[in-house]
């Protein structure tokens, strides 16, 4: 009898301890707000439970924990966590000091080379992009020919391993393109550019001869295996159909010889950019091509496309069955994400297509739909609290949470605001 009442307000002290550690920071209560789950129906005056980093329920009148912190959100909005599609965050500054931008490696062919192992977490661009409800952004490299592999990262880390959440994405490639000037019109491709694609093809096949010697001396000890060679290593999953090819493409003549391409090399694609994919979309529909759209702020790549072309881009080839998802193309612009959306929603484009376009779409095409994009039961809880439609410029966000931790929102801009609001 002693022993048992030792043991019995032993088991007490460790329950309650768990419940108050739980109700520090894991269990988390959003009510009252009007939930836009993307993946379904609106949810008015709605509520949202959070523990331990995932959505664990959602709806109206679910049952909340006594010990869950209560967030009142009676007339606020809440949205999954918005995905940029493409963006050097924590790669580049300032442009005009090379030091600080990290996103463009020497060299033409760089299939090694990884965006995440050169993240800087202390960018100045990451808190801002997040206060306006950025959550998650795949960092891209750039460059010629080959790039090298993009990453998807959470904005939020003390360290580059910490703010990974999948790595590599894509391999990314500037497909061979006849250079123009604005304005000019559509002539046939130039020598050089055929010679690179030719070369192109060339480092495919080599890759997938590479990966045939290495079976087959796995196989046979007979076989030696081939000399080590880093560039086709990393090229091995691309040729297997494992890892997607990233293809920077933008004109029309260059996006469907980018789509005979990648049919004849067998290959795994989304594209970039397709600045006129609105002249091939049911081309691009045909061969289920994905595409993310390079910035709305870039000028239309021909004079007769006239001045909404890049808006008006969206819709056509939503209509024509085509998925697609909006980038930044920035790190300082990258705050601007969702009001490319807005843009091509004012040309034409439905305005749950265009959310679409920032959340769930890119999830898909990235590979992490599982996991984020929408609020469902079981996702990672990337939640944005907004007093009003986040595609709109006014539109104030109160609240970010990232793996269900409440982010600050402070950045240099507010910590600037507050100093000159002292100022006499």
């Amino acid at each position: 009898m002693i022993k048992k009442t030792i043991i019995f307000p032993a088991l007490l002290i460790m329950v309650f301890f768990c419940i108050s550690q739980e109700t520090a920071s894991d269990l988390i209560a959003i009510k009252g707000a009007t939930i836009i789950p993307v993946a379904g129906e609106d949810i008015p005056e709605g509520d949202i439970l959070i523990r331990q980093g995932l959505i664990e329920d959602l709806g109206k009148d679910i049952n909340i924990p006594l010990n869950a912190r209560v967030i009142a959100a009676k007339g606020l909005y809440a949205y999954p966590g918005m995905i940029d599609s493409l963006c050097y965050l924590g790669l580049s500054e300032i442009m005009v000091l090379r030091s600080t931008v990290d996103h463009r490696e020497t060299g033409r062919i760089n299939p090694q080379l990884k965006t995440v192992e050169a993240l800087r977490p202390d960018s100045v661009h990451i808190p801002i992009a997040r206060a306006n409800g950025i959550t998650a952004a795949l960092v891209a490299p750039s460059g010629s020919l080959i790039t090298g592999q993009s990453g998807l990262i959470r904005l939020v880390g003390w360290t580059p391993e910490e703010m990974v959440i999948k790595s590599p994405v894509a391999m990314h490639i500037e497909f061979p393109s006849l250079p123009r000037r604005f304005g000019e019109r559509e002539t046939e491709p130039c020598e050089e550019s055929s010679k690179r694609v030719e070369e192109l093809k060339k480092i495919l096949n080599d890759a997938r001869y590479y990966a045939k010697r290495k079976e087959v001396a796995r196989k046979n000890l007979l076989f030696p295996f081939p000399e080590f060679d880093e560039g086709l290593e990393f090229l091995i999953p691309v040729v297997k159909g494992e890892l997607p090819a990233m293809i920077s493409v933008h004109m029309e003549k260059d996006i469907k010889a980018a789509i005979k391409f990648v049919e004849e090399e067998k290959i795994k694609a989304i594209f970039f950019g397709v600045e006129q994919g609105w002249r091939v979309a049911e081309d691009l529909k045909k061969a289920g091509i994905p595409v993310i759209l390079s910035s709305l702020n870039n000028m239309p790549p021909e004079w007769e496309d006239g001045y909404d072309g890049i808006y008006r881009n969206a819709a056509v080839l939503h209509k024509a069955g085509v998925k697609f998802a909006f980038s930044s193309q920035s790190s300082s612009m990258a705050k601007d994400l969702p009001y490319h959306a807005a843009k091509a929603a004012a040309f034409g484009l439905e305005r749950k297509e265009a959310l679409k376009g920032v959340t769930i779409n890119p999830a898909e095409m990235l590979g992490v739909n599982h996991l984020m994009g929408s609020l469902e039961r079981g996702k990672i809880a990337n939640i944005v609290l907004a007093d009003g439609d986040i595609l709109e410029l006014r539109t104030n966000i109160k609240h970010v949470f990232i793996d269900g931790k409440e982010m600050d929102l402070s950045t240099k801009f507010t910590r600037l605001l507050e100093k000159f609001k002292k100022r006499n």
